[in-house]
């Protein structure tokens, strides 16, 4: 399958294209390919396994059953008197020696203290106790062997008794008391036992490099699918909702393609709608803001008359003209609020910077809105910090930050202003019960109010958000937070 990314050919969209990322030491190819030499490496190891043991028994056991029957065969031809002579059974012997196969063996027999051999020495050091037990147990005819390991080097012994079958004037089946045994040294098959070893650990180190290549390949097979699923995934994150993979063939990752193609789309579909939605709502509140400005403009101009008169109506008459004062104002603070909410949508917010002192566009802030009663607001202001500001919006800023804390908190509100490295603070923090946990992550949603149960409030619901607006557009940020000894604290950083 592969990732149609629209707009490929075109120059401006190649800079959003993903970036190749370098492989990871222990990424899915390299897991893919590990697990591939493992298997084979499993493999290999578990066929030499099962050869070298398969050899190597038949190796030994064509030795041993050669060896076995020969040795038998020689000690059946045995020709000699008892009671024993001790130079003739030792010619006996040397004459058996040299039938020895498939190599020479060396003969040695036993006849109660009697000890002889076919060599100089008459013992040998690699019969076992339990060989001659079991040769010498009474009754016994038939031969027995053992392969016997010493100094390193493997001997295969054989042990047969004599039967009288051999000696002239006895019975015939029947034990003599005189075991023959035969020691062959078995270097020579051990060696090519190793020598097969060898060559089968030697072969496989070949054979891994070339289960190499079909690792690769399937790696690379594998991998392909999931590398472009992984682009077109980062392209729907960087908003192209159009993004869709040519699925081919018909394995999972064809249809886990061909999933994500359907689910692309159902989400292309429903974020288009929802944007269409979105902008309708946008395009609604700043047509009605528009529209109420003109009428509010003269509500207002009357209600600032009926005010100036209020003094000389009755008391009724009074009260009702200050309501509608009151209300109408609130009213005209929601367009205002609403309009500015309008241009941060449409991206039509202007920034109009300049070098100003910090502490003293707070002051003015405090001073235009009567802020100045220590027991309500304490401004702890650092002077001399010189910020690149828009002067209206920071005062926005400022503005909102206070009545909000006098609205919602307790007084004594502080004001803080001070440097921290190249970015200028703005805290506001008031000594009131906090902000619920439920709530903090919520202070700057438009319209957005802790008591459901409230209806009406003395602000618009949008003073905090559109404070983080105009902060953002300052290339700052704005928080809140709870304060330690009680009181809720925003903070407002913003680059110098």
């Amino acid at each position: 399958m592969k990732a149609h990314v629209p707009g490929d050919g075109d120059g401006g969209d190649a800079d959003r294209l993903p970036r190749r990322r370098r492989p990871r030491p222990f990424g899915l190819r390299t897991r893919l390919v590990l697990a591939f030499l493992l298997v084979a490496a499993v493999g290999c190891g578990t066929t030499a396994a099962l050869t070298y043991r398969a050899a190597r028994t038949a190796i030994l056991e064509q030795t041993q059953d050669t060896a076995v029957t020969a040795f038998r065969q020689q000690v059946e031809t045995l020709n000699i008197q008892l009671p024993v002579d001790r130079d003739g059974l030792r010619g006996e012997l040397q004459r058996i020696a040299r039938q020895g196969k498939p190599r020479p063996w060396r003969v040695y027999a036993e006849y109660g203290d009697l000890r002889v051999s076919s060599a100089e020495r008459p013992e040998s050091g690699v019969l076992t106790p339990e060989l001659r037990r079991i040769a010498g147990a009474d009754g016994t005819t038939h031969g027995s062997f053992q392969r016997v390991v010493k100094d390193g080097t493997p001997y295969l012994t054989i042990a047969v008794p004599a039967v009288f079958g051999n000696f002239r004037g006895f019975p015939e089946g029947r034990p003599t008391g005189l075991v023959v045994y035969a020691v062959m040294d078995l270097g020579v098959e051990e060696a090519n036992v190793e020598a097969m070893l060898v060559a089968a650990r030697d072969g496989a180190l070949p054979a891994l490099l070339v289960a190499l290549v079909p690792a690769l390949i399937a790696a690379r097979g594998v991998l392909r699918p999931v590398r472009e699923l992984r682009r077109a995934a980062h392209s729907m994150g960087r908003g192209r909702l159009d993004t869709r993979i040519h699925a081919k063939g018909s394995d999972e990752l064809a249809d886990l393609a061909r999933t994500f193609n359907e689910s692309a789309a159902e989400l292309e579909r429903s974020v288009t709608e929802l944007r269409r939605a979105e902008a309708r709502a946008r395009r609604f509140a700043s047509d009605v803001s528009h529209e109420l400005r003109t009428p509010l403009a003269g509500m207002l101009a009357v209600t600032e008359v009926l005010d100036e008169d209020a003094g000389t109506l009755d008391s009724d008459t009074a009260r009702a003209v200050r309501l509608i004062s009151a209300e109408t104002g609130k009213l005209a603070v929601l367009v205002e609020d609403l309009m500015e909410i309008s241009r941060f949508d449409a991206k039509a917010a202007e920034l109009h910077t300049d070098e100003v002192d910090a502490a003293e566009a707070v002051r003015k802030t405090l001073q235009n809105r009567h802020w100045t009663d220590p027991e309500q607001v304490v401004p702890e202001l650092t002077d001399g910090i010189r910020a690149r500001l828009d002067p209206r919006r920071f005062d926005v800023v400022v503005a909102n930050l206070v009545g909000n804390a006098l609205r919602h908190g307790a007084p004594p509100v502080t004001v803080r202003v001070y440097a921290e490295g190249a970015v200028l603070v703005t805290e506001v923090a008031d000594r009131g019960p906090g902000i619920p946990a439920d709530v903090l992550p919520h202070v700057f949603d438009r319209f957005y109010k802790a008591d459901q149960a409230r209806t009406r409030s003395e602000g618009s619901g949008l003073g905090l958000a559109i404070t983080q607006e105009n902060v953002r557009l300052h290339g700052g940020t704005v928080v809140a937070a709870d304060r330690p000894g009680g009181g809720a604290v925003f903070t407002v950083r913003i680059p110098l």
